[in-house]
């Protein structure tokens, strides 16, 4: 059982503000989708994987008030804690590769945060082929996740993650996620890169390829 979701519930009326404060020591999402705005100021059909409670898809909806957003997650909790107009937001409990096979080639934008870590090495080239599938021809696919370092921010970022979602995460080094992308999308398909803040250990990727839906 992960005990992330029984401790956050112990906060009851402020869990979403303690979330919130919890995950800015680790990554600022605002400047992740001022990031994101700035590589794609126009997204029209977006879907986020691995939304988790939903905090990321609350930024997604705000910045791209003309766009159709779906935030998916395996988990029951899937956009629990979103504070948004329900209308502006499908939250469901799908994953990629049920996304893929019911809307094909849907989405011009898919966003994928720190998440990768989180899925089995043996598990990620299924992953991003059913992300691919979901993508429009000529979409786009945001990445972002943690670099390891021997940083003591990192260790604190490996001991919350595995304390919190019991999770055995895998984290990459800059040149396994580019990588790893680079082995899915094909070379070329990574069009920019960049830090996000507070830690250079936030890395993120926009990744693009011009190909009819397979």
């Amino acid at each position: 059982m992960r005990p992330g979701p029984l401790i956050r519930r112990l906060f009851g009326p402020y869990e979403r503000k303690v979330a919130e404060a919890y995950r800015r020591v680790f990554i600022d999402l605002d400047d992740f989708g001022d990031l994101l705005q700035f590589w794609l100021p126009y997204p029209v059909n977006i879907l986020e994987v691995g939304c988790g409670e939903g905090a990321m898809t609350e930024r997604l909806a705000g910045m791209y008030p003309a766009a159709s957003v779906t935030g998916i997650d395996i988990t029951p909790n899937v956009g629990r804690l979103y504070p948004g107009d329900a209308a502006r937001v499908t939250f469901l409990q799908q994953s990629a590769e049920d996304i893929a096979r019911h809307q094909p080639g849907a989405f011009d934008l898919v966003v994928l945060c720190d998440v990768l870590h989180h899925v089995p090495p043996s598990e990620r080239h299924a992953l991003l082929r059913a992300i691919d599938r979901a993508m429009a021809p000529g979409g786009s696919l945001a990445v972002k996740d943690w670099i390891v370092s021997s940083s003591p921010i990192h260790w604190l970022c490996w001991s919350a993650d595995r304390l919190l979602t019991g999770d055995d995460v895998h984290f990459f080094t800059p040149s396994s996620l580019n990588e790893l992308l680079i082995g899915e999308f094909g070379p070329g398909a990574i069009r920019e890169e960049a830090v996000v803040r507070p830690w250079r250990n936030n890395l993120a990727f926009l990744v693009r390829r011009e190909a009819a839906i397979r």
